[in-house]
């Protein structure tokens, strides 16, 4: 492994392990405000708590998606192919995984892609 991946391997776990003790945390705030919040105040008080439920899953739910692809650059990684874009095989420049350490498209195959998508 070079310098770079090995740099970039460092990174995406510190970014993993915060993004779990990060989900973890959220998770017993969680549980604590729905056991405070059970059986008590009006519709008013729980169409509130219920926004802040959905709001609270919403972020859950990208923090989770970040998790996965960080997830997937660290197998790359073990595997042998980090730093390979998925649609051409071309490398992806440093600068780009240094932007976003879970890439897996270069530049020009990510913007193709929006293109296409619009």
């Amino acid at each position: 492994m070079d310098a770079f991946t090995k740099e970039m391997e460092e990174h995406l776990l510190k970014e993993r392990d915060a993004l779990l003790k990060k989900l973890n945390n959220e998770g017993d705030t969680f549980r604590e405000e729905a056991q405070l919040s059970s059986g008590r105040g009006d519709s008013s008080d729980l169409a509130s708590d219920e926004g802040s439920y959905r709001k609270m899953e919403a972020l859950n739910a990208m923090d989770a998606q970040r998790l996965k692809a960080i997830e997937n650059a660290l197998k790359r990684i073990a595997d042998g192919k980090y730093g390979i874009c998925l649609q051409c095989g071309r490398k992806i420049p440093e600068e780009r995984l240094r932007a976003i350490p879970s890439a897996v498209l270069c530049v020009e195959c990510k913007s193709e892609n929006e293109r296409m998508n619009r």
